[in-house]
């Protein structure tokens, strides 16, 4: 069995975060593994608090992985402050991991900050180069790459700025824009586009949490980034489409639709 890591925020609600991660790896049919590097108390209306787990023990969890389990890909999701950062691209750089799928994670689904605004260009300078694929959304998008994004073709000028930071492949996510949900996929030398219709739900919490822990599994099992990226697509559009309404406010993704509605199947 394949093993993933997320490296993010811990969801109370467990509709997003370290919460949807690890429904998200169990859905793939691989390992999952958790580092947690901020506690947070939140819903699906609102952020209540956070709290940080200190450098210290951010990095103590990492070790404590490694040094005892094959990771086959690494998905980063919240990273709330530049002490945080620094912390988790010590161990990248120390455990080199294969797969690195980083969510740049700057609010939560209701508007809520989830990253310090001056924690941004510490993001650029020590996360980004690790990432094998970066997922933002367009408001994130847009603050990494200090422009607006009104068109896809914004969004391909953002993704080849982005990309000369140092990721080695980045997916812009339109579902903040109108119209079909068109993401854009950049590798350095082609673009690829994947649109699907958009569905008519409020209940989108957790969903860049839920894409990018799935682009990691299907890396993890093999997969070429393109049809990673293909795969979680197919899967992250199924999760919304039959997606929860629990909460006064953005509800969850369905992660276990399949399961839910088939039950365990022979592969």
């Amino acid at each position: 069995m394949k093993k993933v890591l997320t490296i993010a925020g811990s969801d109370c609600s467990g509709g997003a975060g370290i919460q949807a991660d690890l429904k998200t790896f169990s859905a793939h049919g691989v390992f999952g593994m958790s580092v947690i590097v901020s506690v947070v108390a939140e819903n699906t209306s609102r952020v209540i608090d956070i709290q940080d787990i200190t450098p210290d023990m951010i990095k103590k969890q990492i070790d404590a992985v490694f040094e005892d389990i094959e990771v086959d890909a690494v998905k980063i999701g919240m990273l709330s402050t530049p002490a945080c950062m620094h912390a988790v691209a010590e161990k990248l750089k120390e455990y080199h991991p294969a797969n690195v799928v980083v969510d740049p994670v700057m609010y939560a689904k209701n508007g809520c900050p989830l990253m310090e605004p001056t924690a941004v260009d510490t993001l650029i300078k020590t996360i980004i180069p690790f990432a094998d694929v970066l997922t933002p959304n367009i408001p994130e998008a847009e603050k990494i790459a200090d422009m607006r994004i009104t068109s896809v073709a914004d969004m391909e000028a953002a993704a080849k700025k982005i990309y000369s930071m140092g990721c080695k492949a980045i997916v812009i996510k339109g579902g903040h824009a109108s119209g079909n949900a068109i993401d854009i996929l950049y590798d350095g030398k082609d673009f690829y586009r994947f649109e699907t219709s958009r569905i008519a739900t409020k209940n989108t919490h957790g969903t860049g949490c839920t894409f990018s822990s799935a682009i990691a599994s299907q890396l993890a099992k093999g997969l070429s980034v393109k049809d990673a990226v293909e795969k979680a697509k197919d899967y992250v559009t199924k999760a919304i489409e039959h997606s929860l309404d629990i909460g006064k406010g953005n509800g969850p993704t369905h992660h276990f639709y399949e399961l839910y509605k088939y039950g365990l199947r022979d592969e």
